[in-house]
């Protein structure tokens, strides 16, 4: 390939200095033919030293100004730009070297100077383009009409350039058949020899009298409410609807990546745009500082593995017991991530002996806890396994972090805290409770609450993903549910920013927006993959699980948070409890932990939960006045608003 890179070169240098020689013997010949002013050489040795200085400082110019490292098939305006600069450059010079080496014999004069640059400048860019358009033109026609055609939605600049992409890369699977806009200006012109049309009511079936097989949604800036809109619209006319987007994860050290041509997915059609948090300082704190988390292997925690390994750190460390997920992140960090200084150990967090050894080696700066038993229903019937792992766990990473002085301790929590109805959603608001009540330690500890997170393990989109290819139904609780979601790295950068700001036993919420109806989420999906709801795909209700309820409510009341730096994080305003008040409750868990032993249920747990977590309460007693909720109404107005568009 490099070889093949420079013959191209060579040939192309070649051709300039044949176009070079011809113009300036031609300059010689008919150099009688110049004003006064130029001054006629002595003779043809004279001309021909003359020539290669002024040459050589032209083409000297041109390998400043990168001419030959571009691919003139593909070249565009700024390519001969280039050309037109370096030659102008290339000229001003071998005049002031004429000057300096002060032979008057050698001086062309500024004329005849002028029209060598002008010809020279001429004759190269009309090859060049004389070459691009029998390229294009070669290849434009070959096995052009079997290509797959694309309408283009989005007659600007990233539109354009995408439709140059797709006519003339010989690669390329697409031919652009047409470009659809709103703009009356674009409208019933033609770019790139496409013609515009009109984005109405008639545009779908003008599509179908197209020989279009896919759409592509080019557009500078598309929030997920619009993006929805073109899906559903476009989808009417039976092609594949794609996005010329970035890819859905990029994070703010990879602004820099090229839009690509992809499917369309859940997260591009979330009823808010995607949070980005793009604090440097944020960044420049986690630098050079040896930080474990716990439950790494997880969708939240390996996400922070990966986020925190792009910021330098002195040492990263993989805390999780489950020996799969850790290694599968392992191998991926050091294969990214060369240079990064990585452990794993496999342990779990309710053995404090093994905590103390792995922090007494490592001597973290800062922990972020991941590590938790979420699933809802099967921690309804494992209750003593969720009070385990999460509250006593939780309890033995706070010691062992206050013991070792670790900097910062940031607790992942979850939405499902806020007035639980649930034993996991119980257990982890005695974890806050666990990290709270140390404000008053040397540690600065604090916890993160956020909602769902799109993709993760065990969440909804796995799950209707699967049952969709396997030709439905999809099964849903209840139609009427509710829930706030945000995407994984989102999650991980919110827990990273926080984790940043922290001071002392601060419990940061996020404004996630509007929360969304599982019933849309699974009507969009089914769209997605191209099929319809209720007729190719069926939604079923199985009724709401144990400890489930209709809504999360809002984890932003104004009333209740303090704003932070950042207008999208949050500090709820909540009175700790004092440490002992903390391991009073700790206490009598541990004793209903041990007289549940000899049974499999959770009846005894469920009791003492409601004991020690005021707020926890049967999910019918939520559920029963779900509709006057104000969740609820903020999902029904929005959903009215909707079809009314």
């Amino acid at each position: 390939m490099l070889k093949s890179a420079f013959v191209r070169r060579l040939a192309l240098v070649t051709i300039d200095m044949v176009c070079f020689v011809a113009v300036f013997f031609t300059s010689y010949i008919f150099s009688e033919f110049f004003s006064s002013t130029s001054v006629r050489l002595k003779g043809a040795a004279e001309y021909l030293i003359t020539a290669c200085i002024f040459g050589g400082i032209l083409f000297l110019s041109r390998l400043i100004f990168s001419v030959y490292t571009n691919v003139w098939r593909y070249a565009n305006s700024k390519a001969y730009l280039s050309i037109v600069l370096a030659d102008i450059t290339g000229g001003l010079s071998a005049m002031v070297v004429s000057f300096v080496l002060d032979d008057y014999s050698l001086y062309m004069g500024i004329w005849q100077s002028v029209s060598v640059v002008a010809l020279f400048d001429l004759a190269t860019l009309t090859l060049r383009f004389i070459y691009q358009q029998f390229y294009r033109h070669f290849n434009l026609n070959l096995d052009y009409i079997n290509k797959i055609g694309v309408a283009i939605v989005g007659a600007g600049q990233v539109g354009t350039l995408l439709a140059e992409e797709l006519k003339y890369n010989s690669k390329s699977h697409y031919r652009p058949i047409c470009f659809i806009d709103t703009s009356p200006e674009k409208v019933g012109t033609k770019i790139l020899d496409l013609r515009v049309y009109k984005e109405d009511e008639n545009i779908i079936d003008k599509i179908k009298d197209l020989p279009v097989q896919e759409i592509f949604i080019a557009l500078p800036n598309i929030d997920g409410a619009t993006a929805q809109q073109l899906h559903e619209f476009y989808s009417q006319s039976g092609c594949k609807v794609k996005l010329y987007d970035f890819p859905i994860n990029r994070d703010e050290e990879q602004d820099d990546q090229k839009r690509v041509i992809r499917e369309f997915k859940i997260e591009d059609l979330l009823f808010r745009s995607t949070l980005r948090f793009t604090d440097s300082a944020m960044s420049l704190y986690y630098m050079d500082k040896t930080v474990l988390v716990t439950g790494g292997g997880g969708s939240i925690g390996s996400e922070i593995c990966r986020q925190i390994a792009k910021r330098h750190p002195k040492k990263l460390i993989i805390l999780d017991i489950y020996e799969n997920n850790a290694y599968e992140i392992q191998q991926e960090l050091l294969r990214k991530f060369k240079k990064l200084d990585l452990a794993v150990e496999i342990a779990s967090i309710r053995e404090y002996d093994r905590l103390d050894a792995i922090f007494a080696h490592y001597r973290p700066d800062v922990v972020f806890h991941a590590a938790a038993h979420k699933h809802v229903p099967l921690m309804e019937h494992s209750g003593c396994e969720a009070i385990k792992n999460n509250v006593f766990g939780t309890y033995n990473l706070a010691e062992v972090s206050e013991k070792y002085e670790v900097g910062k301790f940031i607790l992942i929590s979850t939405d499902k805290a806020v007035n639980p109805t649930n034993i996991m959603g119980a257990s982890k608001r005695l974890c806050e409770m666990v990290v709270q009540c140390r404000n008053d330690s040397k540690t600065s500890f604090s916890s993160v609450r956020f909602g769902n997170v799109l993709g993760s393990n065990g969440s909804v989109i796995p799950l209707f993903k699967a049952q969709i290819e396997k030709g439905g139904p999809i099964t849903i609780t209840d139609k009427r549910i509710i829930r706030y979601f945000m995407t994984i790295p989102e999650a991980a950068q919110l827990v990273m920013e926080a984790g940043y700001m922290a001071d002392r036993g601060e419990l940061f919420v996020l404004d996630m927006g509007q929360p969304i109806k599982i019933l849309d989420l699974a009507e969009s999906m089914i769209k997605l993959s191209g099929l319809r709801p209720y007729d190719d795909i069926d939604i079923v209700e199985v009724g709401l699980r144990p400890g489930e309820k209709l809504y999360e409510e809002l984890l932003i009341k104004t009333e209740n948070c303090d704003k932070t730096d950042n207008n999208m994080i949050f500090i709820e305003k909540d009175e700790p409890l004092t440490r002992r008040e903390v391991d009073k409750k700790i206490a009598r868990l541990k004793a209903a932990v041990d007289r549940a032993a000899g049974s499999v249920g959770s009846d005894e747990i469920k009791r003492v939960m409601k004991q020690v977590v005021p707020t926890y309460c049967d999910p019918e007693e939520v559920n029963s006045t779900a509709d006057k909720a104000q969740e609820m109404q903020n999902v029904k107005q929005v959903s009215e608003v909707s079809d009314a568009n």
